[in-house]
């Protein structure tokens, strides 16, 4: 039987009612598509009783916390921004293994909302969490893949219940809602981004100078593949990004040998993240990439591109 949008916005909204009833809830919001639909049943089923938190941990894309504040103003949210940037990288200082980091990420999110918690009275936290995250965090006889911050990272006792209305949906079928929801294409249609966000696209320990080296990155494979798609060269990804290697390599700026980082560029197409192809994007995109990033980003001296499908690989490197 095929998704019904429709009439999963009704039932969700009536057990989202009889779930929170007169109590208050927290919304952890990160402006893509699952946290902001999953917002705006809970708004519909609790009204001011929601409220929407979004937290910067310094490792967002640039210019995140605005553009997401921005955006979800223009839906009618009202979001408030947290700068948590200092305790999440002196968290992650000296870790270098994935699992652990998701971990690190997961608690500390729940921490912050937890002393966030303290000036509401809010007894709820609301989460986008959908199938996939729990179904790869491992359990229930199922192998660990990736530990999704949201699920595998939260910490065994929580003071806030959680509320999660899209836990068994699929990407695809949580867009369709987002579209019934009228939020829009730029919304409905948004790229996946990972919840730890830049911490997992830095392979090995998460440093400032290197998530500094992703923004620019980031911003560069995300401008490029777009314009590119906007002019019909490519079909745009289901998700495209730039993450940084653990290694330096020996190159030449001018007539002088460089040490510089190695940054590896991803794009691949899927239809709800379980299972996904890398993009054939075009070599004269990708030169335009190379270019750009080490022109543009005097730090980086070599750029890869990821031809890896998943399985055997994940769509994000950690």
């Amino acid at each position: 039987m095929p998704f019904d949008a429709k009439k999963f916005i009704e039932n969700s909204i009536l057990k989202i009612k009889e779930l929170i009833g007169p109590e208050k809830a927290i919304c952890a919001l990160s402006g893509g598509v699952d946290s902001t639909v999953a917002a705006t049943l809970v708004g519909k089923a609790i009204g001011k009783n929601l409220t929407c938190v979004f937290v910067d941990t310094g490792l967002m894309r640039e210019n995140e916390g605005k553009q997401v504040g921005e955006a979800l103003k223009r839906l009618g949210i009202e979001v408030k921004i947290i700068d948590a940037h200092k305790r999440f990288f002196q968290k992650l200082k000296g870790i270098v293994e994935p699992e652990e980091k998701r971990k690190i990420i997961g608690n500390e999110f729940i921490k912050v909302f937890e002393d966030f918690e303290k000036g509401e009275n809010a007894k709820f936290l609301i989460q986008g969490t959908i199938g996939p995250d729990w179904i790869e965090s491992g359990g229930e006889g199922r192998d660990t893949i990736k530990s999704h911050h949201n699920v595998g990272g939260l910490p065994k006792e929580m003071k806030l219940k959680l509320c999660e209305p899209l836990r068994d949906l699929y990407k695809h079928e949580v867009r369709m809602i987002a579209k019934e929801l009228g939020l829009g294409e730029d919304l409905s249609e948004r790229q996946p981004f990972p919840g730890p966000a830049l911490a997992v696209r830095v392979i090995g320990e998460v440093t400032q100078e290197k998530v500094d080296i992703l923004r620019k990155t980031t911003k560069i494979v995300e401008e490029e593949i777009e314009n590119a798609s906007k002019k019909g060269e490519i079909e745009k990804p289901w998700q495209y990004f730039a993450a940084i290697l653990p290694v330096k390599t020996v190159g030449v700026r001018g007539d002088e040998r460089a040490y510089q980082h190695t940054v590896v560029v991803r794009a691949v197409r899927s239809l709800d993240g379980m299972t996904a192809n890398f993009s054939p994007i075009p070599h004269k995109i990708l030169e335009r990439i190379s270019s750009r990033i080490t022109n543009e980003v005097c730090e980086v001296g070599r750029v890869f591109y990821d031809i890896t499908n998943k399985p055997p690989a994940t769509v994000e490197m950690e």
